[in-house]
């Protein structure tokens, strides 16, 4: 199930479209190590036709119907070693929830600063069984835009220091303040 992005407008996907075209001129767009060879080559044009035209739910089942996932990965032990395990079944949804929530986030941002404003508010963008508190305590906060922006930029694949969006399955997203 997509998340429900209460400003994905026109104007926020074009916002988007730019925000991930930097990425890729600049050589950062995130690459799930999760991809396949061919989910590798095909990431580019599927998140570019996800922001044009769909959501994070037609990306998730782009990647599944394509098979573009690896079956297997591999993974640190806690004694340091490493070993092999399956991908888990949700890693579809779980890279294309995370990448697109986060082009949504930086697309958003930039629309609300190009219209004036200076926050955007965090949000449930869907019903999870069991939040967590970290996420639950952030809904309703307001953000400076270009705080979250600038964080979201420099944290490709990795956790941004805001914390928002805060890890996948969450539920999170931001919306106009």
């Amino acid at each position: 199930m997509a998340l429900r992005y209460e400003n994905l407008e026109p104007d926020v996907r074009t916002c988007m479209l730019q925000e991930f075209e930097a990425d890729v001129a600049q050589g950062t767009a995130y690459i799930s190590p999760r991809l396949n060879a061919e989910g590798v080559k095909a990431w580019p044009g599927l998140v570019r036709d996800a922001i044009r035209e769909h959501d994070d739910a037609w990306l998730a089942d782009a990647l599944r119907a394509a098979v573009f996932m690896n079956a297997q990965e591999q993974r640190r032990t806690p004694s340091g070693g490493v070993t092999t395990a399956k991908v888990p079944a949700n890693a579809p949804e779980m890279l294309a929830e995370g990448e697109f929530n986060r082009l949504y986030a930086r697309g958003l941002c930039e629309n609300v600063l190009a219209c004036g404003g200076s926050e955007v508010e965090v949000c449930r963008g869907k019903e999870v069984g069991n939040p967590r508190p970290e996420s639950q305590a952030m809904i309703g906060r307001l953000i400076p835009a270009q705080e979250l922006l600038d964080d979201l930029r420099s944290s490709q694949g990795v956790e941004p220091a805001l914390g928002l969006p805060p890890g996948p399955n969450s539920g999170i997203t931001v919306r106009r303040a």
